[in-house]
């Protein structure tokens, strides 16, 4: 694929890395000849600088040839206007960034209306993926499939858990549930493991399962955490407007700390059943002024990781049972895992991974057959994705112990129907099935490239 990308920022500099490492051909477009310049020395793509919906400049990144403009740059107009004009001009397929909540709620119609392909909003995906983590406490994080109907959850294995220690071939002696652990990080290194794979303490497992399911395999394990009632949230960005909203929803109660009276004041019109206060989060007395002591959960979201990182540690120390950072730079994953931090949100990663997706769907031979869903989980280690069964699909009802699959690639759920199906060697495809799959191999277009015989790259 011929694909321009508008904006140099960290979502536009993690696609390109992402969407170059697949082998398309990329042009990225940005004001900052600085950046342009470090994005050009470090992947093999084309640097533009010069604004991104500057007719000229987008004529000089042949976008008329592009198969995709992808819009990312801080301002939600820009983006648009970008989007539109690289339509106008032959782009296509378009994509743009659009985080202000007024526009989001514009999304049906800058599609239908306006041609756009698909619109993200990193800010909204992370304040889903956070409400998630609050409603399902023991889980450091959770991605969804088939419309919720499966979840792939990541677990922390500490010294009390029931799987310590423990062989994958005998989980059932530790739980009934219908649920499959489908890859585990130790230290740097990935495994899709076996039945023969033993679980240590400090290993992050990720299972796949029904939510109903999963919750019960974590009061089987040992990981309990009461429910979350009350959440503190220090820093009042738009994704803490997106958080407070949907857990007010949820009957949960919010207090965001945000330093800036303007945006207080905004803030407090806007959620009405939230309590906002003026003052400086980043403050351990004004924590315990606001009782974080009492509070069930800490979520910091500033416009600084490391703050973010230091006030989820403090969080804990003082009894929160439950913290989460929002962390835009991948190099500092490693220190919030040795630090002891619940959960950790990387927006730019959540909306890379769906566009990747999204493109993949797109490029495929035959789109009815293509991804679904894809998530990038394990510090991009490891894919895990979505497929739909058709009659294109190889191998329908035949056993799955007869077909032969490629090196580390694991099928890790079989949705039918409502029914969730831990697959077996005696499990087949049929028709309708959704398919998730977990891999270390990368670059799967359709369902059928998993099996050993394909060899579409």
């Amino acid at each position: 694929m011929y694909i321009v990308i508008i904006g140099a920022g960290k979502v536009g500099q993690l696609l390109t890395h992402y969407l170059s490492n697949e082998g398309h051909d990329v042009v990225v477009i940005d004001k900052n000849n600085i950046k342009i310049g470090d994005i050009v020395n470090q992947h093999d793509v084309l640097g533009i600088c010069g604004n991104g919906a500057n007719y000229d400049i987008l004529l000089e990144a042949s976008v008329s040839k592009a198969d995709t403009v992808i819009a990312v740059t801080t301002l939600d107009e820009l983006n648009i206007l970008a989007g539109m004009i690289s339509k106008r001009m032959g782009a296509k397929y378009t994509i743009a960034r659009v985080r202000n909540p007024d526009y989001s709620r514009q999304k049906e119609f800058l599609r239908d209306q306006l041609g756009f392909s698909m619109i993200i909003n990193p800010e909204l995906e992370a304040a889903d993926e956070i409400r998630r983590s609050i409603l399902f406490p023991s889980a450091m994080k959770i991605d969804t499939f088939a419309k919720g109907k499966i979840e792939l959850v990541e677990m922390r294995v500490n010294k009390q858990t029931k799987l310590n220690q423990i062989s994958l071939s005998q989980l059932s002696t530790v739980t009934k549930t219908n649920v499959l652990i489908c890859a585990v990080k130790r230290d740097e290194d990935v495994v899709i493991p076996n039945g023969n794979f033993v679980v240590n303490e400090n290993d992050h497992i990720y299972v796949t399962g029904s939510h109903k399911d999963l919750m019960r395999f974590g009061l089987d394990i040992g990981l309990v955490h009461k429910n979350i009632k009350d959440v503190i949230i220090v820093g009042g960005s738009t994704i803490a407007f997106y958080l407070a909203k949907q857990l007010a929803v949820q009957g949960i109660k919010t207090k965001i700390i945000e330093k800036n009276r303007d945006r207080c004041i905004e803030l407090s019109k806007k959620l009405p059943y939230s309590i906002i206060i003026e003052s400086d989060g980043s403050d351990e007395n004004i924590l315990l002024e606001e009782g974080i002591k009492r509070s069930d959960a800490f979520v910091g979201l500033t416009g600084l990781d490391e703050e973010n990182i230091v006030l989820t540690i403090i969080a804990k120390q003082l009894g929160v049972n439950k913290s989460i950072a929002k962390v835009n730079r991948i190099s500092l994953n490693h220190i919030t895992d040795m630090m002891g931090i619940d959960s950790v949100v990387d927006p730019k990663s959540i909306v890379a991974s769906q566009i990747v997706g999204y493109l993949r769907a797109k490029d495929a031979p035959d789109e009815t057959t293509s991804v679904q869903t894809l998530y990038k989980i394990v510090n991009d280690q490891v894919e895990a994705l979505e497929f739909i069964v058709n009659e294109k699909t190889k191998y329908l009802k035949q056993p799955l112990m007869d077909i032969h699959i490629k090196n580390h690639i694991l099928i890790a759920g079989i949705l039918r129907g409502d029914t969730m199906i831990v697959p077996k060697g005696q499990d087949c495809f049929e028709v309708g099935d959704r398919i998730i799959i977990v891999t270390t191999h990368g670059r799967l277009y359709q369902l059928n490239d998993i099996f050993e015989d394909s060899f579409y790259e």
